[in-house]
C-alpha cells in the first residue's frame, strides 16, 4: 500500500505544482453555462465539520448549481485519507493534516473556511483534580492519533509543557467515543473537540485544563485533488461562492445556523442544552476566504517543521504550491 501510494507522488505533485498556472488561464475563460460537476464532500462530524453539515443543509449549493455527496466520518484526518485515496474530492481539516496530505497526494487548499482553536480542549477527569498539562504524566491520554489536534499535542504542547513521548499513555481513539471513557473512567484524559468538551462538562465529567485556542487559532482549510481542482474550476468558483454565503449565514443569522447544527446533534442522540451547546457552536470562527500570506507562510512553516522532525513528512513544501487562491479571489469578484 506505501508503495503504491509513494509510486504516485510525483505525478500528483506535478498537477500541484504546475495546476496553478494552468487555473489562471482556466479561470479566465470561465463558460458560464458550463454544467457544474457533482462533487463528493467529505466532513468530520465534530464542531469543525459543521459549517460543511450547514453548508450542504442549506440550500446554498443548490443556489448555485451544484450537487454534493456526502461523506461523514469523525476526524478530518480520515477525510484527508480518504482524498488521497481519490474517494472524496472535498473536505476540511487544519494545516498539519493539509500539509501531510499534500505529501501524500498533493492536496490544495482552496480555501480557509473557519478559525477553529475555540473548540478544542484538553479536559481530566473531575475526579482526578488535574489542572495543568504536567498532570498528565504517568496518565492515560485518549487523543485522535494522526489528527491536526492529535500532531499538535504530541509534537507541540507536549514538550513544550516537559513531557516527552513515554511520559503518559496514548490511547488511540475516535473523539465520539471519549467522553463515554471518561465517564467508564478508562482513561484519565482527553484531547477532544466540541460538542463533546461540554457535553463532559455539563455532565459533571471532565474539567478544562487547557484551551487550545491559547496556543493556537487553527485555521481549518477546504481541499480538493489536485485532479479535481484542475478539472472542475467552474464548479470550484460556484462552490466557493456557496460558502461566501455560509459565511453571512453565521455572521448574520445565528440562530438559524445553531438549529440546523443543533438538530445533527439531537437526531444521533446526544442530550445537550440548547445555551450549552450554542456555547460550544461559538467556538467556530467561520470566515471564508484566504489571510495574507504574511500571515500563513509563518504558521504553516512552523508545523512542517515539526512534521519533518517527526518524519511524518518527507519534504518541506512551497506554500505557493499548497493555496490555490483562484477560486476564491474569482467567487469573491
Amino acid at each position: 500500500m506505501t508503495t503504491t501510494v509513494h509510486a504516485k507522488l510525483s505525478r500528483r505533485h506535478a498537477l500541484a505544482a504546475g495546476g496553478a498556472g494552468l487555473l489562471a488561464a482556466t479561470l479566465g475563460g470561465l463558460r458560464p453555462a458550463a454544467a457544474l460537476t457533482p462533487i463528493r464532500q467529505g466532513f468530520q462530524t465534530n464542531m469543525w465539520g459543521m459549517p460543511t453539515y450547514y453548508l450542504m443543509q442549506s440550500g446554498h449549493l443548490q443556489k448555485h448549481g451544484i450537487e454534493a455527496r456526502e461523506f461523514a466520518v469523525p476526524s478530518g484526518n480520515l477525510t484527508m485519507q480518504q482524498m488521497v485515496a481519490q474517494q472524496v474530492d472535498l473536505g476540511t481539516f487544519a494545516g498539519p493534516s493539509l500539509l501531510i496530505g499534500y505529501d501524500r497526494g498533493g492536496l490544495v487548499a482552496i480555501a480557509m473556511i473557519e478559525y477553529a482553536g475555540g473548540t478544542i480542549r484538553v479536559m481530566g477527569r473531575k475526579d482526578l483534580h488535574m489542572t495543568k498539562i504536567e498532570d498528565l504524566r504517568g496518565k492515560k491520554v485518549a487523543n485522535q492519533v494522526g489528527s491536526s489536534v492529535g500532531n499538535i499535542f504530541d509534537d507541540v504542547v507536549m514538550p513544550e509543557h516537559g513531557l516527552h513521548r513515554g511520559d503518559w499513555t496514548e490511547i488511540r481513539m475516535n473523539v465520539t467515543d471519549m467522553v463515554s471513557a471518561l465517564a467508564a473512567k478508562t482513561i484519565d484524559a482527553m484531547v477532544c473537540v466540541e460538542p463533546y468538551n461540554a457535553l463532559a462538562e455539563a455532565q459533571g465529567i471532565a474539567n478544562t485544563i487547557l484551551d487550545f485556542y491559547s496556543v493556537d487559532k487553527l485555521p481549518v482549510f477546504m481541499a480538493a485533488t489536485p485532479q479535481f481542482a484542475k478539472a472542475h474550476p467552474n464548479t470550484l468558483v460556484a462552490y466557493c461562492k456557496a460558502w461566501l454565503d455560509v459565511g453571512k449565514d453565521f455572521r448574520d443569522e445565528p440562530d438559524k445556523v445553531s438549529d440546523v447544527i443543533y438538530q445533527f446533534y439531537t437526531s444521533k442522540g446526544y442530550k445537550l442544552a440548547r445555551e450549552t451547546f450554542k456555547k460550544a457552536l461559538s467556538g467556530i470562527r467561520v470566515t471564508p476566504g484566504f489571510p495574507p500570506t504574511s500571515e500563513l507562510k509563518p504558521y504553516m512553516d512552523r508545523y512542517a517543521d515539526e512534521l519533518l522532525k517527526a518524519n511524518k513528512i518527507e519534504t518541506r513544501p512551497n506554500l505557493d504550491k499548497i493555496m490555490w487562491r483562484q477560486f476564491m479571489e474569482h467567487a469573491e469578484a
